[in-house]
């Protein structure tokens, strides 16, 4: 939803800015005291910030500082309340946040602004100035939830800013904890264990942590969403005392209720009183009901055979918090609990998998070769990496300089899979975070099925990071949209058959016959057998390209017309490398898209 916004046009010479804001902003309406066209008008700009502060989520002036200040100063109440108020000069080139620059957003709103104006954001704020986190919006940043005061904060900040002496606790992993680690400031020291922090040489700790500590110092806790818990119960149990009963078990195994992410059941108790009782509890977990088949086949460390009569699972509790969790790691077993004798229960919790600290292997795609090609996560994962795997004979190793000091990086170009396996497992085991390179895009032939197989069977975390594949690459250094309106909507990404057998039904004649842009993968060592399939349905004169190492320092690109497609790969002595691209839309300029039909015009406004 857009945030409720109000200009204030004090210059009414900066009408057309505020015009131009109001269309980039939506939701928001421009108030004058002359009679202006699109503009509301108003007696009093005080009177009317008077009557409506508490109306919108931000305020605008445009015109000059003292009448903002004087307009808002009876009305101010505290930076966690208060609306976002920028000023903004008549003449545009400054954009300065007055109130709530953090908490409502004035900051971040002000710099928006100058990037529309072509402005400067003038930003005091010290978090800000010192490039430095904003410890007030973190919570919001990564979807964490908090219970520390005001007055807590409002310490930790002046601590943090004046570079006290500062530890970081990071004993789960997500994106914020991603985030953390990667702009840590230089006077921030990390750690993932609680029990090796000096406290004797700490005057703040900041903690993302779902476990409650007794620390010795000043702390700031974020509690990120990773708890999964799983519930059971008899027939309509009475819900009274059990969400406390929780919540104080929780406690006592030093977890805190604000990370619960999820409350977790089987569809036979989606009606059951205690479900809304825990969710009225925690509001900020999601509810997730299982049906039986989906709880079936999870092993529980506790199964029940009286439990699988009636449900049809070993475990209502523990399948639920498994499946709701990825299987992650088991933080609270079943626990039985009988406030009276129609309140009989269960519960469990688990870790999410993807947030326990361990060995994790990041497969991500290269892109076509230029290392500016690859995408911000990748590079940050490279970045971060212990080991970076990457393949010799197809990604080019400019790519790996990416990589931090010390880390390992090998090629595995001479490697078979099993060698592979077992340096990324020895890595793996350790703890360590392992990247796998691989050219272009992952998916796109990159044989990354074998080794997902193998990732599985020994239970590892991956995840894969996708990359720009070779024919994005194509289009744009053919300076061609691969798609032609009316004529060419769709785009085959394919092989000859070599080798490896082409299914009968996707053998390139076949496909040819759509017409359709398609980029041949792999094929340059068989181009006369491609030549031969693709004129059984291309006319002799189709437009072609072979793009060799595309985005390379020896990128090649030849065009011609389909009927010397062979010829141009033998006389460039072009190899395994290179993309053959067929079809009219390369250099195509004919034929208008509707995204700029008439019709099509409401895509343009805010």
């Amino acid at each position: 939803m857009k945030e409720k916004t109000a200009i204030i046009l004090i210059s009414s010479q900066a009408l057309p800015m505020a015009q131009l804001l109001q269309k980039e902003f939506g939701n928001c309406t421009v108030f004058s005291q002359k009679e202006l066209d699109g503009c509301t008008q108003i007696l009093s700009y005080s009177d009317f910030v008077a009557a409506s502060f508490t109306e919108y989520d931000r305020f605008l002036f445009i015109g000059a500082m003292g009448i903002c200040v004087r307009c808002i100063a009876p009305c101010v109440s505290n930076k966690y309340d208060d609306p976002a108020v920028v000023c903004v000069d008549s003449t545009g080139q400054f954009a300065i946040p007055v109130l709530s620059g953090h908490v409502g957003g004035a900051n971040e709103w002000a710099k928006q602004i100058s990037s529309i104006l072509g402005a400067q954001a003038v930003i005091t704020t010290q978090s800000d100035c010192n490039g430095v986190w904003a410890l007030d919006l973190l919570a919001s940043k990564f979807g964490w939830q908090t219970d520390f005061s005001h007055d807590e904060l409002n310490r930790a900040i002046a601590c943090f800013v004046n570079q006290g002496r500062v530890a970081l606790l990071l004993d789960i992993k997500d994106k914020g904890t991603a985030w953390m680690e990667r702009t840590l400031p230089s006077y921030v020291k990390v750690y993932y264990h609680y029990n090796d922090i000096p406290f004797d040489e700490t005057e703040l700790l900041i903690a993302v942590t779902p476990y409650e500590y007794e620390c010795p110092v000043q702390a700031l806790y974020y509690r990120p969403q990773v708890l999964h818990l799983g519930v059971g119960c008899r027939k309509q149990c009475v819900p009274d005392g059990v969400p406390e009963y929780i919540e104080d078990y929780l406690k006592s195994q030093h977890l805190s209720p604000l990370s619960l992410a999820t409350i977790s059941t089987i569809e036979l108790k989606k009606d059951e009183p205690l479900l809304v009782a825990l969710h009225d509890k925690w509001k900020h977990a999601n509810v997730r009901i299982y049906s039986q088949e989906e709880l079936s086949g999870i092993e529980v460390p506790n199964p029940s055979q009286k439990v699988h009569d009636v449900t049809g699972v070993y475990g209502v509790a523990e399948s639920a918090a498994s499946k709701s969790s990825g299987h992650g790691k088991w933080i609270i077993e079943k626990q039985k609990g009988e406030l009276t004798p129609d309140s009989n229960f269960t519960f469990a919790v688990t870790l999410d998998g993807n947030a326990v600290r361990g060995g994790h292997i990041e497969i991500v795609g290269a892109g076509p070769g230029d290392p500016e090609l690859i995408s911000v996560r990748g590079k940050h994962m490279l970045e971060k990496a212990d080991l970076v795997l990457y393949a010799g004979s197809l990604v080019p190793r400019e790519l790996t300089y990416y990589a931090k000091e010390g880390a390992v990086v090998r090629s595995s170009a001479n490697m078979d899979l099993q060698e592979q396996f077992a340096l990324m497992k020895e890595f793996y085991d350790k703890g360590l975070f392992v990247v796998r390179l691989h050219t272009g895009d992952p998916c796109i032939y990159g044989a990354i099925q074998e080794q997902m197989a193998f990732f599985d069977e020994y239970g590892m975390s991956y995840h894969i990071t996708p990359g720009i594949s070779s024919f994005q690459a194509a289009a744009a250094a053919l300076r061609s949209q691969f798609t032609i309106p009316e004529k060419v909507q769709s785009i085959i990404l394919t092989r000859g058959e070599g080798r490896t057998p082409m299914p009968e039904k996707e053998q390139l004649h076949k496909l040819a016959q759509s017409q359709s842009t398609m980029c041949i993968y792999l094929s340059a060592s068989i181009v006369e057998d491609v030549q031969r399939e693709l004129l059984q349905a291309y006319s002799p004169e189709t437009p072609v390209a072979a793009c060799y190492k595309l985005t390379w320092k020896e990128e090649k690109i030849y065009r011609g017309v389909l009927k010397d497609l062979a010829r141009i790969v033998r006389e460039n002595n072009l190899t395994l490398t290179t993309l053959l691209v067929v079809g009219d839309a390369i250099d195509n300029r004919k034929g208008l898209s509707r995204l700029y039909a008439s019709d099509f015009k409401h895509l343009f406004r805010p």
